[in-house]
């Protein structure tokens, strides 16, 4: 294997939404809109002003509900949940390569999502690939502590007694790969297709220093890594 060595990793964790599926795959996008609609009826607010408000909350807070539960305007963080992830799953490809390479990387697999248990039972679900994860950890089990703020990844770390040495994040963003980055783990950036994005993010070939390796296809990236399978077969 001529790929990335990652024979120390025996944890690998995989954010959900524009990681394990393309991100040109419109699904965020549905969520987008859903999460502008939540807020304008919720505030009584036009469209555009509740757009408004919603990008600021995600830019401050980490997620438009954390903004809104932090500033008191949600009391039922499920409401919000059930119904910004009602959306139209048909726009992901199922993908049996990336289920055999996920499958076969050694060691415990782990989704860790901003979004809801129930949504990223779907995706994955909808992918194919449910069957190749130990668990699910969604913003609920990080006690709606979203990446990237500390507490969360505190709550992950815990629940899984992870070894940071020996810990991966597969990621879209750069701002939550930070996080993992002052923790100790290896991160790697998914890079997001083009299109219109919340977060600013650099061009591929060119990342921020705490991301430790890169690529455009998740699928590939995993097809050509030297793991801890490797390194016993020698």
């Amino acid at each position: 294997m001529t790929g990335p060595d990652l024979s120390h990793i025996s944890t690998w964790v995989f954010d959900l939404d524009n990681t394990l599926y393309p991100s040109d795959a419109e699904v965020m996008t549905q969520v987008d809109r859903l999460m502008t609609d939540y807020v304008a009826k919720l505030l009584d607010l036009p469209r555009d002003q509740a757009r408004e408000v919603q990008k600021r909350y995600w830019r401050e807070n980490g997620t438009t509900l954390n903004g809104l539960m932090a500033n008191g305007q949600v009391t039922d963080a499920r409401d919000f949940l059930d119904f910004v992830h009602d959306i139209d799953l048909d726009v992901i490809t199922p993908d049996p390569e990336l289920a055999a390479r996920i499958e076969a990387l050694p060691g415990r697999r782990l989704v860790y999502t901003n979004g809801s248990l129930k949504h990223a039972e779907r995706v994955c679900d909808r992918l194919g690939i449910s069957h190749c994860f130990d668990d699910l950890f969604d913003v609920e089990a990080a006690g709606f502590n979203p990446k990237p703020h500390r507490a969360g990844f505190d709550r992950f770390t815990d629940r899984f007694s992870i070894r940071p040495a020996e810990a991966t994040l597969f990621e879209d963003s750069v701002r939550n790969l930070k996080t993992a980055h002052e923790l100790g783990w290896t991160t790697i950036l998914v890079w997001p297709k083009p299109g219109p994005r919340d977060e600013e993010c650099a061009e591929p070939g060119h990342h921020p220093g705490h991301v430790h390796h890169a690529t455009d296809c998740l699928r590939t990236f995993l097809g050509q890594v030297r793991t801890a399978n490797h390194i016993a077969a020698k």
